[in-house]
């Protein structure tokens, strides 16, 4: 699992920290990683995470999705859409509209926070690797909007990636006080990491269908996102269905 966690961490900072390697506008890349990032995740949800969390009869399984879902929709309040890529250009908006830097730290601590739950060597490994391969590629639009929406409000390079690490740590430090909660109950709390997947699929389903229902300007949906989201659902069902044929 040292591993799992390594990849993770690393994969937030590398990512986070492309923005100060590149000083042109990267919109157009962000916009696609982000659309693969949401395509990826909506396949992985449907063709794995949820018949794993529906194949044990876990009563009120299906409200632990809703609650997911709606968890969601309240921690955006507190990041204003920064899960998919929502930078809040500060050069153009009001004063009451900026984001307040600790209240999207909040928002986005708990969101990955609650990703790592379920990262425990009990759940099948072959989803709970999907599950981590899904939250590094959705890693990399946060990270690079994060450090973006830092640098925007002048915050010194030191400083941004310093509160990149805490982001990149929240999910494993989800995943370790998860497992000591096994431990320490000595397993008998299947149910418990069945709500918990729960919960992250329904995160998962609302962040990537903001992603992909996001209209571009004029309402057109650009051939390039199109094609990107194919490639992301490719993605997931290769590896998908290879795992399950492994």
């Amino acid at each position: 699992m040292i591993w799992t966690y390594i990849i993770i961490v690393l994969t937030a900072l590398l990512s986070g920290s492309v923005v100060f390697l590149f000083k042109h506008d990267n919109t157009l890349v962000l916009k696609l990683l982000l659309a693969f990032s949401g395509a990826f995740l909506i396949g992985i949800t449907f063709l794995n995470l949820i018949p794993e969390v529906y194949e044990e009869p876990v009563e009120y399984t299906g409200l632990f999705i809703l609650l997911g879902f709606l968890l969601q929709l309240v921690l955006e309040l507190l990041t204003r859409g920064a899960e998919h890529g929502h930078e809040h250009d500060c050069n153009n908006c009001h004063k009451e509209d900026h984001i307040s830097p600790v209240l999207l730290m909040l928002g986005l601590c708990i969101h990955a926070f609650l990703e790592g739950i379920p990262i425990v060597p009990s759940f099948d490994p072959e989803t709970r690797n999907i599950l981590v391969t899904g939250i590094v590629i959705h890693n990399i639009p946060i990270s690079l909007t994060l450090v973006t929406l830092f640098l925007h409000y002048g915050m010194k390079r030191t400083k941004a990636i310093g509160l990149l690490l805490l982001f990149a740590l929240m999910t494993p430090l989800g995943s370790v006080i998860s497992r000591f909660i096994q431990e320490a109950t000595l397993n008998d709390i299947s149910h418990y990491f069945n709500y918990a997947m729960a919960l992250v699929i329904g995160i998962f389903l609302h962040v990537s269908t903001s992603i992909l229902f996001e209209t571009e300007e004029n309402h057109q949906y650009n051939i390039r996102k199109f094609l990107t989201v194919i490639l992301g659902l490719a993605v997931a069902f290769a590896i998908t269905f290879f795992g399950h044929a492994h």
